[in-house]
């Protein structure tokens, strides 16, 4: 099999991956799909950047990456209303305890700032360790450590019902009360 046939069958097993990356970052299945077929357009184009026996997975998502928070960049998208959305909104029979946790699970999910929900998906969901996942977003492995806690304990608060509880009790690090960057 030649090199070529190894990239294209390697570009198809990672869609699956690059599709709930896609849809992790950007809240809009609409935007995702087509996040997912631009990487692979943009993959297939700059074929000859890859370096054979790397991470190829790593590298598709560092391009999906970099085009998701290019388009946040050029574009403010302003946020519509999704299919998804709308079914979150819809009313729910009794006894769907567990379709219930996840609708709220998604809620606080959405609520996180783009580099922890990153940051969430690397390495909760998509398996990465620290040291790739922080390759990937181009951070040092602390910082993607800090903002794997930090969406952690916000999910769990949100959860919880409790929406930011660092403005209540006035323990949010300075650079965030601030308003800083914080990560």
């Amino acid at each position: 099999m030649s090199e070529l046939d190894e990239f294209k069958i390697g570009l198809i097993e990672c869609l699956p991956h690059l599709r709930a990356f896609a849809r992790m970052l950007s809240r809009d299945p609409v935007w995702a799909e087509d996040l997912v077929q631009d990487t692979i357009v943009q993959a297939l184009a700059n074929r000859g950047q890859f370096r054979p026996g790397t991470n190829l997975r790593g590298w598709l998502i560092i391009i999906l990456r970099n085009r998701f928070f290019n388009e946040m960049r050029r574009s403010s998208r302003k946020s519509e209303i999704s299919g998804e959305a709308l079914g979150d909104i819809a009313a729910i029979d009794g006894d769907q305890e567990a379709r219930l946790e996840i609708r709220d699970f998604t809620r606080a999910f959405r609520k996180l700032p783009p580099a922890q929900r990153e940051a969430l998906t690397l390495v909760g969901a998509s398996g990465f360790s620290y040291e790739e996942a922080a390759a990937i977003a181009g951070c040092p492995p602390g910082t993607m450590k800090s903002r794997v806690s930090r969406a952690r304990q916000d999910l769990q608060q949100q959860l919880n019902g409790v929406e930011d509880a660092d403005a209540w009790t006035g323990t949010a690090p300075v650079a965030r009360r601030a308003g800083g960057r914080g990560g």
